[in-house]
């Protein structure tokens, strides 16, 4: 079935069956879709406030955990970073997981007659393999006298290919918007070119939380929180690592802190060709400046001001009253994302940050972006879990229908389903998934190659091409 973390945290062995509890299954291709995916279950299964608990779902589902290979599949330290518990955790192809729903329930449970055993399907992926799933289970499932929910969304801020992305989605019984805000916009893409946009339905960020912000006397620490690939560009990166070193120098009474998504080697979401933490070898750094890894919440544990260019940890910080800057340095554009934070008071310059200025968020922006503080959020996924319910104790569900279709794209789909090794039909190619799992020393030997090859990878990413793109511009 795909490698076993067994090697992480007791909090991912595999209990005891428990009939009772909902069965959901997350597949996820990065550890921030895996943090999203499973936070976004627990959530789906929680107790809605104020209701009766004999006649709700139980608070804890139970959770399978498939790892979609591929270059972001998350390493153990980053899924022990991540913190989110499942009950089994496996790495697995996309022919291996449809195996895994279609013909056998959680931890290899044969499903009875009436079909996979799973209750809820949470696609936390990309829009591509998000697509290829849909295809995949629709062509897996059919027939089948019952389905499980399918249920998709974003892991954070949405600012770029809003439509492509939204359609690669479209199929799924639920789409989550994670504010009001983003469910009008998904709506208007759906219906833009006539497709249903019933699924689409308003939530929010699964991860926000944490204590509100109280100063501390004493304390003056600013973070400021990294992204992969925003800004792109080496120049760009040494820009903004060079005003944070600054500032922190600027006033040595605070202490400035690199938050990092991932260490060297690592992917996230998106591939970071320049690390901070590289091009910060080699300079002079004030005792008051430092590095941190670990969950972000934790980090705003002890944060007077965010600093980021549009990373998600600024709605984070948004939702614990965290002063919060959005930075215009390099200009508010699209491509960084920042355009996102128009209206929010949060846009702000270092010259800005460095001279004293706090900026201060727009209550009514922040409750458009489903991230004001207080009693809202407890409720945000009330809407979810009705929806949800009412899918749930339907005798039947329709036939998983994406908008697209061999009809609508034939231009774009089978290349989608092709690099998932899936046919224009959603059934899996010759060879997609071996008829039984390696065992023993060739599981080692197979294991070893497999992550020899994404070390490879990754070095060329992060040290060839950055080389072969400055030799071009010669």
């Amino acid at each position: 079935m795909g490698r076993e973390y067994a090697g992480l945290p007791s909090f991912y062995g595999v209990p005891s069956r428990t009939d009772s509890r909902l069965r959901i299954a997350v597949l996820a291709d990065s550890d921030t879709r895996w943090k999203w995916g499973a936070l976004t279950a627990r959530r789906l299964a929680e107790q809605a406030p104020g209701t009766d608990s004999a006649a709700t779902a139980p608070s804890a589902p139970e959770l399978d955990g498939f790892l979609l290979r591929g270059r972001a599949t998350p390493t153990p330290r980053q899924l022990a970073e991540v913190g989110v518990a499942a009950d089994a955790l496996r790495e697995v192809t996309m022919a291996q997981f449809l195996d895994a729903v279609a013909e056998s329930g959680p931890h290899g449970a044969t499903p009875g007659p009436a079909g996979p055993a799973y209750d809820v399907i949470v696609l936390a992926l990309v829009g591509g393999a998000a697509q290829a799933a849909l295809h995949g289970l629709a062509a897996r499932l059919r027939g089948c006298a019952r389905r499980p929910v399918i249920v998709t969304g974003y892991v954070g801020v949405v600012y770029e290919k809003l439509a492509d992305g939204l359609l690669l989605r479209h199929g799924a019984d639920i789409v989550l918007a994670n504010s009001r805000h983003d469910a009008g916009r998904f709506r208007a893409v759906y219906e833009g070119v006539g497709a249903d946009a019933s699924a689409v339905t308003e939530a929010a960020l699964p991860f926000l939380g944490g204590s509100a912000y109280t100063a501390q006397p004493g304390r003056d620490t600013v973070v400021f929180a990294a992204q992969p690939s925003v800004p792109e560009s080496r120049a760009d990166r040494r820009y903004l690592l060079d005003r944070l070193v600054g500032h922190a120098r600027l006033h040595p009474e605070r202490e400035v802190v690199l938050k990092l998504r991932s260490k060297p080697g690592e992917h996230t979401t998106h591939i970071e060709e320049h690390p901070f933490q590289k091009l910060a070898k080699g300079m002079d750094l004030p005792p008051n400046f430092s590095l941190a890894y670990g969950n972000m919440g934790e980090v705003l544990d002890r944060a007077d001001l965010l600093v980021t260019v549009s990373s998600t940890a600024a709605l984070e910080s948004l939702h614990r009253s965290v002063p919060t800057a959005v930075l215009t340095d390099l200009g508010v554009r699209e491509v960084l994302g920042n355009h996102h934070f128009l209206g929010s008071g949060c846009l702000a310059s270092w010259d800005r940050l460095d001279a004293g200025h706090r900026p201060a968020p727009d209550p009514e922006w922040l409750a458009a972006q489903g991230v004001a503080p207080g009693d809202a959020y407890h409720r945000a996924f009330d809407q979810v879990r009705a929806r949800l319910g009412e899918l749930l104790a339907a005798r039947s569900l329709p036939p998983i229908a994406p908008y697209y279709t061999a009809a609508t794209a034939p231009g774009y789909l089978p290349g989608i389903l092709a690099r998932h090794h899936l046919a224009p039909d959603g059934t899996p190619l010759p060879g997609a998934a071996p008829a039984a799992e390696r065992t023993g020393l060739r599981r080692v030997i197979r294991d070893a190659v497999r992550d020899a090859a994404r070390g490879a990878y990754r070095h060329g990413v992060q040290r060839v091409a950055p080389v072969i793109r400055r030799m071009g511009e010669l």
